[in-house]
């Protein structure tokens, strides 16, 4: 069974920087899609971006250019590097999988980032 485990997450000032990891258990890694996922309070969960096991990668057009989504297939770890946050992007963070379809299909517990101003 393939487990997803964020991690990162915490109180940063606005401006500033974090990377979240996500480790992921099973051996099918290098051939999985990878996504990350925020939902911040009250609202819906919001798609962010996608790496292929290409390492082709796709942003939401809300965060391209601040985040940088990457995978290392050697660590089992997906990662998203978010610079010059902002208070809006205080959310709960997930990654997720794309195991049995086309779509994310399997989803981590998520990590607190809060961006205070």
């Amino acid at each position: 069974q393939v487990q997803l485990v964020e991690s990162g997450g915490g109180l940063v000032q606005a401006g500033g920087s974090l990377k979240l990891s996500c480790v992921v258990s099973g051996s099918l890694f290098s051939y999985t899609r990878f996504y990350w996922y925020r939902q911040a309070p009250g609202k819906q969960r919001e798609f962010l971006a996608n790496i292929e096991s290409t390492g082709y990668t796709y942003y939401t057009s809300s965060i391209k250019g601040r985040f940088t989504i990457s995978r290392d297939n050697d660590k089992n770890t997906v990662y998203l590097q978010m610079d010059s946050l902002k208070p809006e992007d205080t959310a709960v963070y997930s990654c997720a999988a794309a195991i049995d379809g086309i779509g994310p299909d399997t989803w981590g517990q998520g990590t607190q980032v809060t961006v205070a101003s």
